[in-house]
């Protein structure tokens, strides 16, 4: 005889209950990235609409500005660190393959023993965790689920690329995903494009230090064969711009139909922020109306990759732009090339 599983016995439905960030403590103007590369900052402004970016010191690590964001997403959303059930932490920056930073910042924010794991999903590492956060409250996997978006990407930044050098910044964003008795966030469009992987990547794999370095002469020392550059990110901006500009447009609406929402039913819309332009070439596109609340915190953030959502969440609801019960789009596309789209209740 067959064994019957029982069924899941979750939430009806789920929602972010409650958002924090962080930003590092230094903001660095574009006068610093001047100083290594051929530009302006006229250029660099209209180019990318970024007048300052945060970096992080030395003690603001991935896993201290995610415990800090987390700690604030968890007091927003009213409930106890022992309480979330699983922790998800979208990054690309954390430099250690193994184990998941996940679990340390689980262990670091006082929880009990949760479900944690690292997901790497470029700039829609947000919508990526946002979704199976959504997955598990409503099948009942874990009743409150932290989200995380950090990024340190100053640590994978060449300051002598002319293309990237002044795109990234630091920071992390949190959301606490919980049970809801209405719907409050929408199904996930969502995708790859693997043909088009090399257009944003690590400009160097790790093993390259394996097949470039030799034994010294020292017992288990290693000395350099020929120098070898530290890995940094990289993409062929033209390309990518296109990409984004006319793709993305079309799944940030097949979100809304799916989710049954038109442009004139949305408060907030919070893209990725990548670049300024494409922001705006994406508010044009959708014909979203003016009065609809668009997250422009690239102009002083920069581009903090899987952090960028949450982080202009959290300042849109900070500064009174957006409040609680809103209906915002939220839409991140990156290296991968991957995408996530859904509408969501903000908290």
């Amino acid at each position: 005889m067959t064994a019957k599983i029982k069924p899941a016995k979750g939430a009806p439905y789920a929602r972010i209950m409650g958002v924090g960030g962080y930003r590092p403590t230094r903001v660095v103007p574009n006068e610093v990235i001047l100083e290594h590369i051929d530009s302006s900052d006229e250029w660099i402004r209209s180019r990318s609409g970024i007048a300052t970016r945060h970096w992080a010191g030395p003690d603001e690590t991935v896993t201290s500005m995610a415990v800090e964001a987390s700690g604030k997403a968890i007091a927003d959303a009213g409930i106890r660190p022992e309480q979330v059930g699983a922790v998800i932490v979208a990054t690309v920056s954390h430099l250690k393959q193994t184990p998941a930073v996940a679990t340390e910042i689980a262990f670091k924010i006082g929880t009990d023993k949760p479900a944690a794991f690292d997901i790497s999903a470029g700039c829609a590492g947000f919508g990526y965790g946002l979704t199976l956060a959504k997955g598990m409250v409503t099948d009942g996997s874990a009743e409150y689920v932290l989200v995380i978006g950090v990024e340190r990407l100053s640590d994978l930044t060449d300051p002598e690329d002319r293309a990237t050098a002044f795109l990234f910044g630091d920071g992390a964003g949190a959301v606490v995903v919980g049970p809801s008795k209405e719907p409050a966030i929408g199904p996930t469009v969502w995708g790859s494009e693997g043909d088009k992987a090399n257009t944003i990547m690590q400009t160097l794999p790790w093993d390259v230090y394996r097949t470039k370095l030799a034994p010294g002469s020292a017992p288990d020392s290693l000395v350099p064969v020929e120098e070898v550059r530290y890995p940094a990110i990289t993409q062929e901006g033209q390309a990518v711009f296109r990409w984004a500009v006319f793709e993305m447009a079309k799944v940030a609406q097949q979100a809304l139909d799916a989710a049954g929402v038109s442009p004139q039913d949305l408060d907030v819309f919070i893209p990725h922020q990548a670049n300024m332009r494409i922001i705006d070439s994406m508010v044009k596109t959708l014909k979203l109306p003016e009065n609809v609340k668009v997250a422009r915190d690239v102009e002083t953030t920069g581009n903090t990759s899987a952090a960028s959502i949450p982080l202009a969440m959290e300042r849109l609801l900070a500064t009174g732009q957006a409040k609680s019960g809103d209906t915002a789009l939220v839409i991140g596309f990156g290296a991968g090339l991957v995408y996530a789209a859904t509408v969501v209740t903000l908290p």
